[in-house]
């Protein structure tokens, strides 16, 4: 069974039947239906056309769930004939898929569920899993979407920037459960990419490409992070890095610089680098400066201070710092990170442990634990 079929099916099928009249919720439960059966038949019987083979049994089950409905005869009216092996519409409605599952009135959570199952293909017990949350809540929270987009027009324009967000999200997820949401939000971005010419969705898909790349570096054996200076870069995927870098590239000569191109750029000159030392810092200022220029960030004038305490000294990179809110994510593992840089192994260290109470998740929470230990092991007692 193709599972990567199935899933690059599912958002042309599901777009053909709202096209037909069905309203989003019930057409996406019947593309789910029609899913699952073809897990089933297909091993056993593959069809010649499986695209026309989904629009049908999903089309049969949008029918068969509402024939009781008021509504039954001007439904079955539109369409009621199944389309013939080998009639599958050309349409592509993909990108209005991504635009819906994307509509602003939707919770950045709700988006990504709705997204990953429309768009997708995924069922709710795997984005269940990979979101850790127990299968009753995901669906409840992917039913709420439904009922959301089932009111917007089909042919409503969607905003590109939006989308890209939900995607973003999705990748920074990463791997948990059964579902590499990381790999996932890749193909999904090429689907985007395929559909759609705008230099931002290159730029997240080279910017996703190069974080990918160093993914088998970032974790020791027994499952503890690798900070990026010490990663083996021998590790890194450069088929990977080749394409991003390709792909960026492309995008950055069309000079409609955004956000995403700027933060790939900052990846593929870390990526660029043989060796941690031979880093191009006063570059990645650069780029930092104008990605805070792009959007003002807290998060990308924090990284932009690591940058200038790395191309200019940490005391500068510590001057960086003081004019943030010492409250912003990470902002306590980056005093540290600059104190120690400057001799103060002391402060540092008290840093690092502070870090360590406020860390997310607990391979970071292992990590600051154990920079600290270390700092203190080498001070006077």
């Amino acid at each position: 069974m193709d599972d990567v079929l199935l899933r690059s099916l599912s958002p042309s099928v599901l777009g053909i039947l709202v096209r037909r009249g069905a309203d989003f919720a019930a057409a996406e439960d019947a593309v789910q239906d029609a899913l699952v059966e073809a897990v089933r038949v297909w091993p056993a019987d593959p069809p010649q056309d499986p695209k026309a083979w989904l629009i049908t049994v999903a089309w049969r089950r949008f029918l068969d769930a509402t024939r009781s409905d008021a509504a039954r005869r001007r439904r079955e009216d539109l369409v009621d004939e199944a389309p013939a092996p080998g009639s599958a519409p050309s349409v592509d409605d993909t990108l209005q898929l991504y635009f819906l599952c994307a509509h602003p009135t939707l919770t950045p959570s709700s988006a990504v569920a709705l997204t990953l199952r429309a768009v997708g293909g995924l069922t709710t017990r795997q984005i269940a899993q990979a979101y850790l949350v127990p299968e009753a809540t995901m669906a409840q929270r992917i039913s709420r979407a439904k009922r959301t987009v089932s009111t917007v027009r089909f042919d409503q324009p969607g905003d590109v920037a939006t989308v890209l967000r939900v995607l973003y999200l999705v990748f920074n997820e990463g791997y948990s459960g059964d579902v590499d949401l990381a790999a996932e939000a890749i193909r999904l971005t090429r689907q985007l990419a395929a559909a759609i010419d705008h230099p931002e969705v290159a730029g997240l898909l080279a910017l996703m490409l190069l974080h990918h790349a160093r993914r088998a570096a970032r974790t020791a054996p027994d499952g503890s992070l690798v900070p990026l200076a010490e990663q083996d870069r021998g590790l890194w995927d450069t088929q990977s890095i080749a394409e991003g870098v390709e792909i960026l590239q492309a995008a950055l000569a069309r000079d409609q610089l955004g956000d995403f191109q700027a933060q790939a750029a900052i990846a593929a000159l870390h990526a660029d680098a043989p060796t941690a030392e031979e880093t191009d810092w006063v570059q990645i200022v650069e780029w930092y400066d104008e990605l805070v220029r792009l959007t003002d960030s807290p998060i990308a004038r924090l990284n932009r201070a690591v940058a200038v305490g790395e191309a200019d000294g940490p005391r500068a990179g510590l001057a960086a710092l003081e004019a943030l809110d010492d409250s912003l994510p990470r902002y306590t593992a980056v005093a540290a990170y600059l104190h120690e840089r400057d001799g103060d192994l002391e402060t540092a260290a008290r840093l690092y442990a502070e870090a360590a109470h406020k860390a997310p998740n607990l391979p970071e929470v292992a990590h600051l634990t154990r920079q600290a230990a270390r700092l203190n092991a080498h001070l006077p007692t």
